[in-house]
Formats: C-alpha cells, structure tokens, sequence
C-alpha cells in the first residue's frame, strides 16, 4: 500500500515559473516607460510600447493563476 504523496501548494512549479515571467515582462513594460525622451513620457514608449508590454504581463499572470496543474 503505497499512498502517493499529496503535494499542500495551491499552486505547481509550473505556475510560479509563469508567474515570475510575469512579473518580470510587468518590470519590463515599466522599464520601457521610463526610458521615454518625451517630456512627462508622452512619446511612444510611454503611451503606447510600455503599457501594452504591462498588459502583456497581466495577461500573462492571469494565465499562470488559472493554469490547472497536472
């Protein structure tokens, strides 16, 4: 009688290895923002580049939160 043991953590390896891509493509975007020569950033990377990277990083974490682990 072998019980399997039953991992505690809501979520797997898989999922926090999403979530830290995540975290760093959100980083990334900011970083982008920043970078922006414009005055107040409203050149390109500070309105359209960086907050569409941002966004890709809350996509992103999203799908690590609601990735069913095997």
């Amino acid at each position: 009688m072998s019980e399997k043991k039953k991992n505690n953590f809501a979520f797997s390896k898989e999922n926090y290895k999403w979530m830290l891509i995540g975290l760093g493509t959100i980083l990334v975007g900011f970083v982008i923002m920043s970078l922006d020569g414009e005055q107040h950033g409203q050149g390109f990377l500070g309105l359209t580049l960086g907050p569409i990277v941002i966004m890709a990083g809350f996509i992103l974490e999203f799908f690590a939160i609601f990735k069913k682990s095997k």
